[in-house]
């Protein structure tokens, strides 16, 4: 028993310095953490302090928006801007513009009054054409065979005019003749009864009123050839103005443009062959209804075209009674469902005082026109 109770205290004492061992073991690794939790500690504290310095230092520095030279800058360039808006709006207010205008004219559509074929064609695309110049032949025979016609049948009713002329003569004569053989059958009658037959004044009566009958009908005749001639002179204005339209002339001084007829074609009456550009344009812009407050007739006007590099100048000629889509061909109904209130344009008429020669200026080209109001 005292073998086990030497075994029992020499392990109690094994236990015990196992603990001690390892406790100094734990006791050594808390110094080392606590060595590195200090040496982490101190960094720390190193590096704020380093943060307090330079925070320091830049709330010492000022920065770039608080320098004076800067302020003194930033309030010259906001007067100077205000400035420039104010002369900017003086200059503005003094004119209406728009980028809604086009250069406009009448254009002349070339078409045919009767039906024929091209047999010359006298002008090129985009050339130019003074007033009276010849444009386009079309085979003119059938119109020469109707005035010849036309003409032959005046010339047959001139005959029958002068046969029925020449009719109411001899049956004027006869009808005199009649008329005193009458008279002195009358009288001889009154004188002496006897020697007169009531069947000679019977027949001497009836010889007259026939005589007076054909003269009658000479002079019907005479009446129904100059009728007829009247109709044949009217046939032939007809036929020689048909025969006319066979050469077609240019209507005005202009340009040629979108011609389609070759000579050869055939070609009927309405058809379009070409267009001709009058050389007299001007501008139709269409301003807003609230910009012609201030816009009268005759106003200065300076345009910019796209299709040049030149300043044209102009005026004010009209402004149309009305907004464009009044003459539409659908004009909108606004008394009937919901009504949006729009801003209309209204087109206004400007007339240019000079194209310069370097500008070819057609109907459909861009402008910008300003017109100075005030």
């Amino acid at each position: 028993m005292a073998a086990d109770r030497s075994d029992r205290d020499e392990d109690k004492r094994d236990d015990h310095d196992d603990r001690h061992s390892r406790q100094d073991e734990d006791d050594r690794r808390d110094r080392t953490r606590g060595g590195e939790d200090s040496d982490r500690k101190g960094r720390d504290r190193d590096r704020s302090e380093d943060d307090d310095d330079e925070g320091e230092e830049k709330e010492k520095k000022p920065s770039f928006f608080q320098k004076t030279w800067f302020k003194i800058t930033a309030v010259i360039v906001v007067i100077v801007l205000l400035i420039g808006g104010l002369i900017w709006w003086l200059i503005e207010r003094q004119y209406e513009n728009t980028d809604d205008a086009f250069i406009d004219t009448h254009i002349v559509h070339i078409a045919p009054q009767v039906a024929g074929q091209v047999t010359r064609v006298f002008v090129n695309d985009n050339q130019v054409v003074r007033r009276g110049q010849p444009l386009i032949e079309i085979d003119s025979a059938d119109a020469t065979a109707k005035l010849q016609q036309a003409q032959a049948q005046e010339a047959q009713a001139e005959t029958q005019y002068h046969q029925a002329m020449a009719t109411e003569r001899g049956a004027q004569a006869q009808a005199d003749s009649a008329n005193r053989d009458l008279a002195r059958y009358r009288m001889l009658q009154r004188t002496a009864p006897l020697a007169v037959a009531q069947q000679q004044i019977d027949q001497a009566t009836a010889q007259a009123k026939n005589s007076i009958a054909q003269r009658d009908a000479a002079r019907a005749q005479i009446n129904g050839a100059l009728a007829q001639i009247k109709v044949d002179k009217a046939q032939i204005a007809a036929a020689q103005l048909n025969l006319s339209y066979t050469h077609i002339v240019s209507p005005t001084d202009g340009t040629i443009a979108q011609r389609t007829v070759a000579a050869g074609n055939y070609v009927s009456p309405g058809q379009e062959m070409m267009a001709i550009v009058p050389l007299r344009v001007w501008v139709t812009a269409n301003f807003k209804e609230t910009q012609l407050q201030h816009m009268r007739i005759g106003q200065p006007v300076t345009m910019d075209v796209d299709s040049c590099d030149v300043e044209i100048k102009g005026h004010v000629d009209s402004i149309q009674r009305g907004a464009g889509q009044a003459f539409g061909i659908l004009p909108p109904e606004n008394a009937t469902g919901n009504y949006v209130k729009v801003v209309q344009r209204v087109p206004v008429k400007i007339v240019l005082d000079r194209i310069p020669r370097e500008c070819h200026l057609g109907p459909g080209m861009s402008v910008e026109p300003d017109v100075k109001v005030r």
